[in-house]
């Protein structure tokens, strides 16, 4: 019994470990893509991976490809050891990309502005709590498998959603570039 007591501790600190590094992974490749769209001339492939505008849902993009390609990254590292690795990495993400909308219009319904310093704390902060989620979760017993199937089904939607949204934006506010009044990919 003590040797299951401490492989189970040691695949808890392997699956902590990547999901620190992923927090890293996330928050500097998540820096970069802000600034890979103007970069590449405006390549409308670049743009649908990274902002295009400032508006708050081009700007949800730069936690969820990141994650995403750490996901892909930590499955072939943790999908024998790690419980419900589907159903972790998307709460992980979903709950990221929650957090960073519901803190930005908070805020700024009481400055009135958009502050950069706390629009990037808030960044690092909806990452940080995102992979705790995910953590937590991959180091919980197993849970119903349909769960990680519905689960990746999300996932894949919410990427749809993302690449789609940069081209055919709906008009509404969470997809308005505050700087310009457009919507979506410059045209």
């Amino acid at each position: 019994m003590r040797t299951v007591k401490t492989v189970s501790r040691v695949n808890n600190r392997s699956v902590f470990v990547y999901e620190l590094i992923g927090m890293v992974f996330i928050i500097f490749l998540g820096s970069a893509l802000h600034f890979t769209f103007e970069l590449s001339g405006g390549n409308t492939v670049v743009g649908a991976f990274s902002a295009v505008n400032e508006s708050v849902w081009e700007h949800l993009k730069l936690v969820f490809w990141p994650a995403l390609l750490f996901m892909l990254i930590e499955y072939v590292r943790l999908r024998k050891t790690a419980s419900n690795f589907a159903l972790a990495k998307t709460a992980g993400v979903y709950l990221a990309i929650v957090i960073i909308p519901i803190i930005f219009y908070s805020y700024t319904a009481i400055t009135g502005k958009s502050i950069f310093l706390i629009d990037i704390s808030t960044f690092v902060v909806a990452v940080i709590i995102g992979q705790i989620s995910s953590y937590k979760l991959l180091t919980h017993k197993k849970l119903s498998e349909s769960l990680n199937r519905i689960s990746l089904g999300l996932l894949i939607l919410l990427g749809v959603a993302f690449v789609l949204f940069t081209f055919y934006p709906p008009q509404l506010p969470v997809f308005m570039d505050p700087n310009t009044g457009r919507y979506g990919i410059p045209q």
